[in-house]
């Protein structure tokens, strides 16, 4: 389908007459926004119908992707450059008075995720639409996502993030489609001559309403879709409460419901929030498992081929009801045997582990779970039996630690396990996770099921994070190298060629500055902080938690300040930046934004340090902030604890736009390093063998802190009340208290490494080569290559042709 500007622009002025009763010129921004996007949803919907012509027509096996989170950012802009449309639209706009990246403004992110894994599952639906894959993504229409960050004196306040007011005008309600999903009630068993029948009895109903977004795919016809399911009562008001003066018990029911799409991730450390975190996760697994059965079953009469033509897969373990409720779907609703149901449901579904960190695993007590979903509770119990009784029989080594990886012990559901004994592949996301996986976190799994266990290092797409995010960098390439890099990443290895051209060297610095002036201006007229586009831009932006270690980090900036301010030394001019949500209720990932924001108010107030040194927070970190942050970043802090980041992808962005990586050996760290050389990347701390080593032999702060004279400074100096006045006693008690992530223990080490960072960037042809290779070895980590990994090895799907 190609489109001319003529009949782009047509389609635009038909629309704003149409919806506002006005022409095109008239128009004021808000209008003329909602209609281009009225047009590209249009566009995209024409599309859509056409691929779905194209997979019903040549039977395609289709792959759905499970996850609780898809940070898309704003769409806008992803779609007219992957429809090809940009220029034209950007020309009818300016016909007209009007400016596309005003409207490009308009747009809010789009509240469906957090971090990192609902950002690399974006990415996956956008080159699995741009390699002509059938695919589906499924999760929830959170109303108003995760919140909104302010941050009030240095405290992180959580407001509502009404994202829908403009970003709704993406998503396409389905109600022909709408689910009806069961929680609390009573099972009861019917034996019978055809055998057990299970009834599952006075429940509580909800009915989930499907909303569509499409997802583009560049330089191709092929529209993949996440399905969004809103949460509705089946009872929105009860008639004879109102009667009765009862206002509020008359909307009892729909707020209760509606709850369960209302947050992404409500706080769970409490047992209302457990429960609400639960109801979510079944929510949208029962919805999506009953339209993916639903509409196979239409197609084919029967289920017995659904593994042929579906994977169904488990991104993290949120999704990881998909088990038990494919075959509770399987059995109760199609009267499959128990075998036949597990047998299908084995084959069907795949899962993705992207941690090892415990909370991350999920589990939940039995007496919580039991209520709550009590059929799918009954059908967890048989397989957990089944499993132990199948390891207990055929693995007499395994014997004596049959608690350790059964579905149910130690009163609890262990969510993790169910995946790892039930899915047909389970694989990790960088190659030193997937080893930890089979060497330690699922290794007796490894022993029962051989080959099961497997790798595909993440992904990001490039044609986003460079393409869209750098014009100008992307210019450079495609005057050097060509432009076959945007659908084939590896092309830019081609890049390698200018490796000692310091002309080139000098043209990437251009490029780098121009992009760092639009940070500058972005954080002056956010934060009221002038910063120096000259020096030297070191950002860290990511998830707060302890194991990202934004500590380490702030501990060496407090460092530097100390001897700017007392002992004279005159350093390489940096600005470090910090970008990071904590959840709401993590305690301490919020005291360390607070210990930040006070390191960066006495810094930046100061007349002499704040010569040499600035440090920024930016508020309310998300995809388009971070689409502006990347190119002008220069140096990439990746400083977890080895062995905690499962992959990271945050680094890989950084990395296609020319930051250096300052980091540890952990996650896909490792892999950067083997592409880029040793002599490219700042490498520091421990490994994760050595992480272990040191956890086994006991950790204990308090001796280093006795020991080295600079860090007991430092501590000092952040218990005297120097920073802003706050003593900080509970940063000061963690790091010689408990700190399982070892912050004291790999602080001297990263200073060096942060040290030879500078000396570095002083050198402007070493590090012009530096950022050119870390550019032309960034190709891998195109989200293209992993999702082909995972089409041909794990799902064993063919593009549409």
């Amino acid at each position: 389908m190609v489109i001319s500007k003529q009949e782009l622009s047509a389609l635009i002025e038909k629309r704003v007459k149409q919806e506002f009763s006005v022409s095109v010129k008239d128009a004021n921004d808000r209008q003329m926004y909602q209609a281009v996007i009225g047009v590209v949803r249009d566009i995209l919907q024409q599309k859509r119908a056409e691929t779905v012509a194209r997979i019903d027509e040549q039977d395609a096996k289709q792959v759905y992707y499970m996850s609780m989170e898809f940070l898309v950012g704003r769409s806008l802009k992803n779609n007219l450059y992957n429809l090809g449309l940009e220029e034209d639209m950007k020309n009818i706009v300016a016909d007209n008075g009007k400016n596309l990246n005003v409207l490009y403004e308009m747009e809010p992110d789009a509240g469906l995720g957090n971090g990192g894994l609902g950002r690399l599952a974006a990415c996956y639906l956008d080159s699995l639409a741009a390699q002509d894959y059938a695919a589906t993504g499924f999760s929830i229409r959170y109303e108003f996502g995760i919140f909104k960050q302010v941050i009030l004196d240095g405290w992180q306040m959580e407001f509502p993030d009404n994202w829908l007011e403009m970003g709704g005008a993406w998503l396409l309600p389905r109600p022909d489609e709408a689910q009806e999903v069961f929680f609390d009630g009573e099972i009861e068993e019917i034996w019978s001559k055809d055998g057990l029948k299970t009834v599952h009895k006075n429940y509580d109903k909800v009915r989930a309403i499907p909303y569509d977004l499409l997802i583009s795919g560049y330089g191709t016809d092929n529209v993949g879709v996440l399905r969004l399911w809103g949460a509705k009562s089946s009872n929105e008001f009860d008639m004879g409460s109102f009667s009765r003066g009862d206002y509020l018990k008359s909307v009892e029911s729909a707020a209760k419901a509606e709850a369960i799409s209302k947050v992404l991730y409500p706080a769970d450390d409490h047992l209302e929030g457990k429960n609400l975190r639960l109801r979510q996760q079944y929510f949208f697994v029962s919805a999506s498992l009953k339209n993916i059965v639903q509409n196979h079953f239409a197609k084919y009469k029967t289920l017995d081929n659904l593994a042929d033509k579906n994977v169904i897969h488990i991104n993290d373990t949120h999704p990881s009801l998909c088990v038990p409720e494919l075959m509770r779907i399987l059995m109760d609703d199609y009267n499959y045997t128990w075998d036949k149901a597990w047998d299908i449901t084995t084959k069907t579904l795949a899962y993705t582990n992207h941690t090892v960190m415990s909370e991350a695993l999920e589990v939940w007590s039995i007496d919580l779970f039991s209520a709550r979903l009590p059929r799918i509770f009954s059908i967890i119990k048989e397989i957990n039996k089944r499993f132990c009784e199948g390891v207990y029989q055929n693995h007499p080594d395994k014997r004596n630690i049959i608690d350790k990886i059964a579905v149910l012990s130690g009163g609890m559901v262990h969510m993790a396990n169910l995946c790892v004994a039930c899915c047909y592949s389970v694989n990790g996301v960088s190659g030193l996770h997937s080893d930890i996986l089979k060497r330690d976190l699922f290794s007796d799994y490894n022993d029962i099921f051989p080959g099961k266990l497997t790798n595909v290092t993440n992904g990001i797409v490039h044609r986003r994070w460079l393409c869209q995010s750098n014009p100008a960098l992307t210019e450079l390439l495609t005057e050097l190298i060509g432009d076959g890099f945007k659908t084939d990443g590896a092309k830019l290895e081609d890049f390698l060629k200018y490796k000692d051209d310091a002309t080139i060297y000098a043209r990437l610095e251009e490029i780098k500055l121009q992009n760092k002036q639009r940070l500058a201006e972005y954080i002056r007229t956010k934060n009221g902080i002038n910063v120096d586009p000259a020096s030297l831009f070191d950002v860290q932006a990511k998830r707060l938690h302890e194991y990202k270690r934004q500590l380490l980090n702030a501990l060496h900036i407090y460092d530097l300040y100390r001897r700017v301010k007392y002992k004279g030394e005159v350093i390489q001019p940096q600005t470090f930046i910090f970008g990071a949500k904590a959840s709401a209720g993590y305690f301490m990932a919020k005291e360390i934004i607070r210990f930040i924001c006070a390191l960066g108010n006495l810094i930046n107030n100061d007349p002499v340090v704040g010569k040499y040194l600035k440090v920024v927070f930016l508020a309310d970190y998300k995809v388009s902030i971070a689409e502006m942050l990347m190119p002008a970043a220069e140096a990439s802090e990746q400083i977890s604890l080895a062995g905690k980041e499962a992959s990271g992808t945050g680094n890989m962005k950084f990395m296609i736009n020319g930051a250096v990586t300052i980091g540890t050996l952990d996650g896909a760290n490792v892999e950067i390093s083997e592409r880029v050389g040793k002599d490219n990347i700042f490498l520091f701390g421990m490994t994760t063998p050595e992480v272990e080593a040191q956890r086994t032999a006991g950790y204990y702060p308090r001796g280093i802190y006795q020991a080295d004279d600079g860090i007991r400074e430092l501590l000092d100096g952040i218990s005297s009340g120097e920073i802003g006045g706050n003593k900080f006693e509970n940063i000061v008690q963690y790091l010689l208290g408990s700190d399982p992530y070892m912050v004291l223990k790999d602080f001297a080490s990263y200073k060096q490494a942060q040290k030879d960072l500078t000396s570095a960037y002083a050198d402007k042809n070493r590090w012009g080569s530096m950022s050119l290779v870390n550019i032309a070895k960034a190709g891998f980590f195109a989200s293209d290559r992993a999702i082909k990994e995972y089409a041909d090895n794990i799902w064993h799907i063919d593009p549409i042709k």
